[in-house]
């Protein structure tokens, strides 16, 4: 039988096997080749920890207000997959026998799935590059609310999946001087080999006054904070010029005692811009929307103006993924973002 990677109770990932559903018309059978999970997003609900569960969003005040949710398990892992199509429905015209596609599926070795929520594999482009589709649409979607401008000075504040896009986008937007800053050394170092011109470690140095040593004392135009960890923003605020822009593209967790608004917060006068790609309507609405901004952020990784080698970080067999997960949770200084491969 078939093997899926789910939690069985909170931070507890498993392989279990399952029996696929019967094909319906209008529905694929796919085999899947690759499969990454994205490691803020799912890693919360996994976690069953911040707001999302303690106190939901209650959608018509749009405040968190509501009663303490309990998570369901067992609970599938996992936020895209490639995969090759082995059998198809009934009704079924855009699709068939061994066509390459990819969607937003679980981490499962088998998918039976309505064909309009599958879209072709664009020949030539590779797996890692179509998994990193919505870190590079979020990384995006920050850029453009930060009407970053060509020359100005950046700083990336996190070097998870989407600080990686970002960094790469402010480049493609026209920054100048960019700086990247994270505590990880893997991150960094891959940060430096996509074209960061200054790597900064957080846990070693002080990121704002090095960040305004190496711009002449004027600091950065635009900070782009990426990894929802408060320190990180008390350092974004630190790292921006006077009358900069700070755009923030995370959900904060954890405890927040590394955020301080007592000093460069109200001297600098600074603006802080809270970005979510998925939050409708976006502010340039109606010419933009997530549709086109994700549609964007995938041409131009199949384009290859967008990079990703090296970072799906690691890969490992799809016999491996449950400690894999469970490694990106509780060992993030290990990861990117886990790719899974399924060996045949």
């Amino acid at each position: 039988m078939p093997r899926e990677l789910v939690a069985i109770s909170l931070r507890n990932p498993v392989l279990r096997e399952y029996e696929e559903s019967e094909l319906k018309p209008g529905e694929v059978r796919v085999r899947s080749l690759f499969s990454a999970p994205k490691h803020g997003s799912d890693l919360r609900t996994y976690r069953a920890d911040t707001q999302d569960y303690t106190k939901p969003f209650d959608k018509e005040r749009r405040v968190h207000a509501g009663t303490p949710l309990s998570p369901a398990f067992p609970m599938k892992l996992g936020n895209m997959t490639v995969g090759e199509i082995t059998e198809v429905g009934e009704e079924v015209v855009d699709f068939e026998v061994g066509d390459r596609v990819f969607g937003y599926l679980p981490i499962r070795e088998t998918h039976t799935v309505a064909a309009q929520k599958l879209k072709k594999v664009p020949e030539g482009m590779p797996p890692e590059a179509i998994v990193y589709s919505d870190p590079a649409g979020v990384a995006l979607g920050a850029i453009r609310e930060s009407k970053l401008r060509i020359g100005d000075r950046v700083s990336v504040h996190g070097l998870g999946a989407i600080g990686q896009m970002a960094l790469q986008l402010a480049r493609i937007q026209g920054a100048r001087w960019i700086a990247a800053t994270d505590p990880i050394p893997l991150r960094c170092e891959l940060a430096n080999k996509h074209g960061a011109d200054l790597v900064v470690n957080p846990a070693a140095q002080d990121t704002g006054v090095v960040i305004k040593d190496q711009t002449d004392k004027l600091g950065v135009d635009v900070a782009l904070e990426t990894s929802g960890n408060y320190a990180a923003m008390n350092d974004a605020l630190r790292a921006a010029g006077y009358g900069g822009t700070i755009v923030s593209s995370a959900y904060y967790t954890g405890d927040s005692h590394g955020l301080s608004l007592e000093g460069e917060w109200h001297r600098n006068r600074l603006t802080i811009i809270s970005s979510r790609d998925v939050s409708q309507p976006l502010r340039d609405h109606p010419l933009w929307d997530s549709k086109r901004i994700h549609e964007e952020a995938f041409t131009l990784l199949q384009e290859g103006r967008l990079s990703v080698e090296g970072l799906v970080h690691p890969i490992v067999p799809f016999d491996e993924s449950a400690e894999a997960y469970r490694e990106i949770d509780e060992a993030p200084e290990r990861s990117i973002k886990l790719g899974i491969r399924y060996d045949t």
